[in-house]
């Protein structure tokens, strides 16, 4: 299965970042790609609750949704839709989609583990003053492959991953807005360590640079981990994509090699 990370410097203006996600995803589908993945926020990345709310979307209505499903069926990839923002009655919910190639819904995952942190240097994060937790599991099939969803903060937390992998996912998807202060540091470390714990191929795929009018920065770097954990693509510092190939025989080989999954006592 051939993959293609999508790496966004998504701001305030919705329709902008739609046509620019248009555009990635028209460079990117030129590879020939099975799945397509975005970023999390893609479709806004703003400052504050008022800005975010503004942007949800019931689905099936929204323009954010119903480009994901033109994208998906105009290149006939899967798009694994990173997340946007999802109304559901008064909650709010930062929501992941996934559209088959024929434009149809394959999967819904709602972020489970909020980030509410203070970041030395005076920056807070509070994303449950926006956002309403997940509950779910959630997994998918592309050419036969499982695939896992996960949302940026959720890479913390090792025990969803195992439940991935338990689940059946061979490849585990999680897009991001990873800050610039904690990326340079922990981004490629636990994107790694989930791809080495789990015996998956992992899609790392992130936000790049300032939004919220220069106050706030994100990592990028986003990146295609084997299950050995070796970082095998990455896009650099800058707007683009980056295509890879996940290798099935591979990931077995790594899986027989160090048999986690069977050793498990707790």
């Amino acid at each position: 299965m051939k993959v293609a990370l999508i790496q966004m410097n998504s701001q305030s203006d919705k329709q902008a970042n739609i046509a620019q996600a248009e555009a990635l995803v028209a460079e990117a589908a030129k590879d020939g790609p099975d799945l397509i993945v975005l970023p999390e926020y893609w479709a806004m990345l703003g400052e504050g609750p008022e800005e975010f709310h503004a942007s949800a979307e019931e689905f099936p209505d929204g323009d954010a949704y119903r480009a994901m499903q033109e994208m998906a069926r105009r290149h006939g990839i899967t798009l694994h839709g990173g997340s946007i923002v999802e109304k559901a009655g008064n909650a709010h919910h930062n929501t992941t989609l996934v559209f088959a190639p024929d434009g149809s819904e394959l999967a819904r995952y709602r972020k489970i583990h909020l980030f509410d942190v203070d970041v030395p240097g005076g920056m807070s994060y509070r994303e449950s003053a926006t956002i309403a937790a997940g509950d779910q599991v959630v997994t998918y099939e592309v050419n036969g492959t499982t695939v896992g969803c996960a949302i940026c903060y959720d890479i913390r937390f090792p025990e969803l991953f195992r439940a991935l992998r338990d689940k059946g996912a061979e490849v585990i998807v999680l897009p991001a807005a990873f800050t610039l202060m904690t990326g340079k540091d922990h981004w490629e470390v636990l994107a790694r360590a989930r791809a080495i714990e789990t015996g998956t191929h992992f899609l790392a795929v992130g936000q790049f640079g300032t939004h919220a009018g220069g106050k706030k920065a994100c990592y990028g770097h986003s990146m295609l981990i084997d299950p050995w954990g070796h970082v095998v693509a990455q896009v650099g510092d800058h707007t683009g994509h980056v295509t890879g190939r996940i290798d099935d025989a591979y990931a077995a080989k790594v899986r027989a090699s160090i048999p986690v999954h069977n050793h498990h006592v707790l």
